[in-house]
C-alpha cells in the first residue's frame, strides 16, 4: 500500500507538534515521562533564580524550579518540582544558594523529620548570598586601606625631601664618629687589662687561696653550727613553760589582789579608798610631829634622872 504524500506530511506535522509541546513544557520544568511531587517555597529576593533550575540535595539533582510567582506582599512564591521517588521530610529547608557569578541554585536541607511532606506543601525557606555579596565588606575595607597607604606614601614623600636626607646623613655620620670612638675606648680597655694582667693574676690567686682557706675551715664552721643547734636544743628544753606558767600565775594573782582593792576589800584597799583613815593617820602624823617637836624643846617634861641619884620630879 502506497502512502500518499499528504498522509506523510500530516503525520509529520503531529510529531512536530508533539515535540514541540514536549520542549516547550520540559523547558517550563515540567517532566512529562515521570510523576513528580509540587513543593512551594517564599522569597523576598529571587535574584538570579529561573525556571528550570535544578534542586539538588548535597550536590545531586532531585527536582528543578518549575515556576515564579510575584506576590501581592512584594516576595515571591516558588514552586519545585521533585520526583516523587525521593522523599522529602515535613522539616526540611529549601535553601537559596548564589555563587561567585550571581547565578542562584536551590538546595534542599533534608530535615529529620519522620513525617514526610505531602504534594503541595509550603517548605520553609532560606537564603544564602552571593560571594559577590559577601565580599563586599572586604571590598569596603580594602577601599578604606588603599586610601589610608595612599595617605600613608604621600607622608614619606612629604617626609623625604632634601632637608630630611641631609639630616639622616649627619644622623649616619654621627653613628660612625660614635663607633670609632668606641672602638678607640676598647683598644684603650684591652691596653689597660694587659698592663694590669699581673695584678689580675695576683687577686684571682687569693680569690682561690681565699677558697681554699674556708674549704679547710668547712669542718670547724660544720662543729660551730653543731654547737649552736645543741645550744638552741638546750634552751628549748628548758623549763622556760614552767617559768612562763608561774608568771602567768604571779599575772593572774596581782590582778586579783588589784580587784581586790577597787573592791574595797582589804586594809589597802581601806588605806587606798577609804578617806576617814586617810584623815585619821594625817592626823596621827600631825600629833607625832607635835609631840617630837615638844621633846625636843622641853625634854625634861619627859626624861629626867640624877646623877647622883637625887629626887626625881
Amino acid at each position: 500500500m502506497k502512502i500518499s504524500n499528504e498522509t506523510k506530511i500530516g503525520a509529520l506535522t503531529v510529531v512536530s507538534v508533539a515535540i514541540l509541546i514536549l520542549g516547550y513544557s520540559f523547558l517550563k520544568g515540567n517532566d512529562v515521562f515521570t510523576t513528580e511531587n509540587k513543593f512551594y517555597a517564599v522569597y523576598t529576593d529571587v535574584t538570579g533564580l529561573t525556571v528550570s533550575k535544578p534542586v539538588l540535595v548535597n550536590g545531586f539533582q532531585i527536582g528543578r524550579v518549575s515556576h515564579l510567582t510575584l506576590q501581592p506582599s512584594g516576595t515571591t512564591l516558588v514552586e519545585f518540582k521533585v520526583q516523587d521517588k525521593y522523599d522529602v521530610p515535613k522539616n526540611t529547608v529549601a535553601k537559596l544558594d548564589g555563587d561567585l557569578l550571581g547565578n542562584k541554585t536551590i538546595n534542599f536541607q533534608l530535615g529529620n523529620s519522620k513525617e514526610m511532606a505531602e504534594s503541595g506543601a509550603t517548605l520553609d525557606a532560606s537564603v544564602k548570598g552571593s560571594l559577590a555579596e559577601s565580599l563586599q565588606p572586604v571590598q569596603e575595607k580594602a577601599k578604606l586601606i588603599v586610601a589610608k597607604m595612599d595617605s600613608i606614601l604621600s607622608s614619606v614623600n612629604n617626609i623625604m625631601n632634601p632637608r630630611f636626607q641631609k639630616n639622616v646623613d649627619r644622623s649616619f655620620n654621627s653613628i660612625a664618629n660614635t663607633l670609632q670612638s668606641l672602638e678607640g675606648t676598647t683598644q684603650k680597655v684591652d691596653a689597660l687589662v694587659g698592663k694590669q694582667s699581673v695584678r689580675i693574676n695576683n687577686i684571682l690567686a687569693n680569690v682561690e687561696s681565699i677558697s681554699a682557706n674556708l674549704k679547710s675551715s668547712n669542718q670547724y664552721l660544720t662543729g660551730t653550727l653543731s654547737n649552736f643547734n645543741k645550744i638552741s636544743d638546750d634552751v628549748a628544753k628548758g623549763h622556760i613553760k614552767e617559768t612562763l606558767e608561774n608568771a602567768n600565775k604571779a599575772v593572774a594573782e596581782l590582778q586579783a589582789t588589784i580587784a581586790k582593792i577597787n573592791n574595797g576589800t582589804g586594809s589597802m584597799a581601806l588605806l587606798l579608798n577609804d578617806d576617814k583613815m586617810y584623815n585619821n593617820l594625817k592626823d596621827a602624823s600631825a600629833n607625832l610631829n607635835n609631840l617630837f617637836i615638844d621633846i625636843k624643846a622641853h625634854p625634861k617634861n619627859y626624861v629626867s634622872f640624877s646623877v647622883f641619884g637625887g629626887k626625881k620630879n
